[in-house]
């Protein structure tokens, strides 16, 4: 996944109401950046951090600077929420994820019943050894607790707890069904659930896992230029306990 247009080195000198960051760009010129991140973003908005802002002027926008990139311990972490869905669809399409292969269709947000919409329904039409549907969801991981070790969430997240429940719900019907974490920061080597920050979610994540529902988690591979889809890495569940 390529960014629209070039982006803009800058420092950081404050997030605030959540969805808005104050940049001095390099030029010296004091812009206000959307920040496409609702989560609590901790580790990634130390102010004076280098950021990467893309430009993005246009009719409907409120604001000309959209946050892309923070860097942090001299690696790459992806400030915008909104990739990892369109860096794991090009993986998708391209056969990258050696687990989810063998499906030829692909639906984006489809419906999950009861207001729920997944990120991702693959499809077999054709005959094959994959089940013939499997219902993704997708997060992107960005909180670093040390050791290479990248948690999820960094806030509370009903809608994650809700996700998940949906998912295992599925599973235990006989449908396939799979939660990718896509590991948003260059430095990761292994994912985790955030207990400490969400608890509910942690232990929904274990119930789910023992419902049948698959875990996979993926570095990506950062630059200034865009973000693919890396090399897979391990996922630790915590307690597993009944």
């Amino acid at each position: 996944m390529l960014f629209e247009d070039p982006l803009v080195a800058g420092r950081l000198v404050r997030r605030y109401q959540r969805f808005f960051a104050e940049a001095e760009l390099d030029d010296g010129r004091l812009v206000v950046a959307h920040c496409p991140n609702p989560g609590s973003m901790k580790g990634c908005t130390e102010d004076g951090a280098r950021v990467w802002l893309r430009p993005c002027a246009g009719a409907g926008r409120r604001l000309s600077w959209s946050w892309e990139l923070a860097e942090v311990d001299g690696g790459f972490v992806v400030v915008n929420t909104t990739r990892a869905n369109r860096v794991v669809a090009e993986a998708l399409a391209s056969g990258a994820i050696a687990e989810l292969a063998g499906y030829d269709r692909v639906t984006a947000e489809p419906a999950g019943g009861e207001g729920t919409r997944f990120d991702f329904l693959l499809e077999r039409t054709t005959p094959g050894d994959s089940p013939r549907r499997c219902w993704l969801e997708v997060k992107s991981a960005t909180m670093d607790t040390g050791g290479g070790v990248t948690a999820f969430p960094d806030s509370v997240t009903m809608r994650g707890t809700r996700h998940l429940e949906e998912l295992a719900a599925r599973a235990r019907r006989g449908s396939r069904a799979a939660l990718l974490f896509c590991a948003s920061r260059s430095d990761t080597q292994v994912v985790r659930p955030a207990d400490e920050i969400d608890e509910i979610y942690g232990d929904a994540l274990r119930r789910a896992v023992r419902a049948g529902v698959e875990v996979l988690a993926y570095r990506c591979d950062i630059s200034t230029l865009g973000i693919t889809l890396g090399t897979r890495v391990s996922v630790d569940l915590g307690c597993m306990a009944a």
